[in-house]
C-alpha cells in the first residue's frame, strides 16, 4: 500500500468512524507526537522532523484539491524518507527507544547516580587540566548503560578523585589518550574507545571532541573534554557540544544534567 493509499484509507476511515472514537484516535495520535517531539527535539533529528511536518501538510493539501501529480510525487519522495530515516538517525532512535524503555521501577537500582561530590572532583581535576593544557575526555553516565564501552577499556572501579584523575590523563600515562568512564562515585574504566560523531560540523574538532559528542549521540551519557593544544573546557550532552565554557558553568551545566536524569 502506497503513501497516497495510505492517505485515502485514513479520510475514509474518519467518516466511516463515530466522533467519538475519532477523538480518542487524534488524542492519542496527539499524545504520540508529542512524546516524540519530546524524545528529539534536543537531537539533530528535529531538523528533519519540521520538514516532513510540512510535506504531510503538502500531502493532506494535494488530497483535499485532489492534486495528482504533486501526490504521486509526494508519495514518492515520502516512500524513499519512509526507507532513509532509520538508516540516517539510527542513533537519536535507538536513544529514543532506551529512554522509552526506562522507567523508575526499572532502573538498575544497583548503581547511583553521579553525586555532587563527584562532579566537584571532577571539577577540580578538569580546572588544573585546563591550565596545564593536558587533554583529557571524562564521561559520566546517566540512564544509558555503557558497558560495552567499559569492556573495552581498562578496567578500574576506583572512588573518584582529582588526584586520580589528573594521573590517569598526566601525559606520560598509558591510558592518556582514552576515555575516562565514570558510574554512580567511581571510575570504572580508563583508556575507553568511543564511537565518533559522524557530523559533518564535527569535522573539525579533534578526534577526543569528536568521541565526546558521539557517546552523547549513543546515549543520555554527558562528556567533559579538555583541549591539550588550548586547553580550553568543553561539554557535550545530546549530540551536541558546548566549547570554551568556564569552570563555573560546567558545575551549572552538570548539576543540571545529573539532576535531570
Amino acid at each position: 500500500m502506497g503513501v497516497s493509499d495510505n492517505v485515502n484509507y485514513f479520510f475514509d476511515g474518519l467518516r466511516a468512524t463515530s466522533w467519538y472514537l475519532t477523538a480518542i484516535d487524534i488524542l492519542l495520535v496527539a499524545l504520540i507526537l508529542y512524546f516524540a517531539y519530546l524524545f528529539l527535539r534536543e537531537t539533530r533529528a528535529m531538523r528533519i522532523l519540521y520538514g516532513l511536518v510540512i510535506l504531510i501538510l503538502l500531502m493532506l493539501l494535494g488530497r483535499f484539491f485532489n492534486l495528482v501529480l504533486l501526490n504521486w510525487i509526494l508519495g514518492f519522495v515520502m516512500t524513499m524518507l519512509v526507507v532513509a530515516i532509520p538508516v540516517v538517525f539510527q542513533p537519536e532512535l535507538r536513544a529514543a527507544l532506551e529512554k522509552l524503555g526506562r522507567s523508575r521501577f526499572l532502573t538498575d537500582f544497583g548503581v547511583a547516580p553521579a553525586a555532587g561530590d563527584v562532579v566537584e572532583e571532577v571539577l577540580s581535576a578538569v580546572e588544573i587540566l585546563s591550565k596545564q593544557k593536558i587533554g583529557a575526555l571524562i564521561v559520566i553516565q546517566r540512564k544509558t548503560g555503557l558497558r560495552e564501552y567499559v569492556e573495552q577499556g581498562t578496567q578500574i572501579e576506583a572512588t573518584v578523585s582529582a588526584e586520580l584523575l589528573l594521573s590517569i590523563f598526566f601525559p606520560k600515562s598509558p591510558l592518556h589518550d582514552g576515555a575516562i568512564i565514570i558510574i554512580g562515585n567511581k571510575i570504572v574504566a580508563a583508556g575507553a574507545v568511543l564511537p565518533t560523531s559522524d557530523i559533518a560540523s564535527s569535522s573539525k574538532l579533534g578526534m577526543r571532541h569528536r568521541a565526546g559528542i558521539g557517546i552523547t549521540e549513543n546515549s543520555d551519557a554527558v562528556a567533559v573534554m579538555v583541549s591539550e593544544e588550548t586547553g580550553s573546557i568543553s561539554l557535550a550532552a545530546g549530540g551536541y557540544i558546548e566549547k570554551r565554557i568556564g569552570v563555573d558553568r560546567l558545575k551549572n551545566r552538570l548539576v543540571a544534567l545529573l539532576r535531570s536524569q
